[in-house]
């Protein structure tokens, strides 16, 4: 494995590769794409193509997948934290950028209609707040001043559908896509050891997957790029807050005093070397190795000792 590849690992949720990247993710996504629809499309006749976009709806954290499949273009988010209310704005931006870039100036500019695949929109959430099995998000919810003119609302409409896959909802869509169930029940073994404070909580979920039954093959295959990407998945929550004030902060107050363009960039450069040292305590209460720590992080094995 190249060091590109392994970098762009860490940087995918497990949700992400299990569905998009990994050896076998063509079969688990159209399995999830089958119980979505009904249908019964086979991994081996089915044309999957991917069109997902680097660093949209996430900088540094990949958690989305976009595949042209059946003659549709089918967007996937996957959500352990906090549902976004904003999820159908973002949509809006990413599907505008993916016709953009499947369609030629030529096409755009022509006479003749451009056929574009139709886009649907998901959010699958397993974090710990309590949410509906399903639900929908649409985007005309977030138009000013609309009131009751439903002729006004349906000028521009993207309707996100919501699909809680925590194993307790036993919602059926975890029935008919068994990659998904499976899935759901590593992650809610992953919480339950960090929540009980369990050493090493993600080595040990992963043991316990492995000898459980579930993701065996690929936990067997992917264990230390799991754990990897694990760290930065559960870091989520730690990462927006410190970069959105550490930026903002620092930004405001050398921008004072050397201009608002130099105290931005001086900002967000601090805030990122501030979530580095968050991000590697939270590794070190996790037991990783200060190796693994340094990789992750950036930060050198000196600094991460002292702390």
């Amino acid at each position: 494995m190249t060091q590109e590849k392994t970098n762009r690992n860490y940087k995918d949720s497990v949700f992400v590769d299990l569905f998009a990247h990994d050896i076998n993710a063509k079969r688990n996504f159209i399995s999830l794409y089958n119980a979505l629809h009904g249908t019964n499309l086979d991994a081996k006749t089915t044309d999957v193509q991917p069109v997902m976009l680097e660093q949209v709806l996430y900088m540094k954290y990949y958690n989305d997948i976009a595949m042209l499949i059946d003659g549709k273009i089918v967007i996937l988010i996957e959500h352990q934290s906090t549902i976004n209310q904003n999820m159908p704005f973002r949509f809006l931006e990413y599907i505008a950028r993916i016709y953009e870039k499947i369609t030629t100036k030529d096409e755009k500019f022509g006479r003749k209609l451009v056929k574009l695949p139709v886009p649907e929109f998901y959010v699958f959430y397993n974090g710990k707040d309590d949410y509906p099995t399903e639900s929908v998000m649409k985007l005309s919810d977030a138009f000013m001043q609309l009131g009751d003119d439903s002729e006004l609302k349906n000028q521009l409409e993207i309707s996100v559908k919501v699909i809680n896959i925590n194993v307790d909802k036993e919602n059926p869509i975890l029935k008919r896509c068994e990659a998904l169930k499976q899935y759901s029940k590593f992650i809610e073994q992953v919480r339950c050891n960090i929540e009980n404070a369990v050493p090493e909580p993600f080595t040990t979920a992963i043991k316990e997957a492995i000898k459980k039954g579930f993701l065996s093959d690929y936990l067997n295959r992917k264990s230390t790029e799991v754990q990897n990407m694990l760290l930065a998945e559960y870091d989520y929550d730690t990462d927006i807050a410190v970069q959105r004030k550490e930026a903002f902060d620092d930004g405001v107050s050398i921008g004072r005093n050397e201009g608002i363009s130099i105290g931005l960039s001086q900002g967000i450069s601090q805030g990122e070397h501030k979530k580095a040292v968050e991000t590697a305590k939270n590794a070190l209460t996790m037991h990783l190795p200060i190796e693994q720590v340094a990789i992750l992080t950036g930060l050198s094995p000196e600094e991460i000792e002292k702390l």
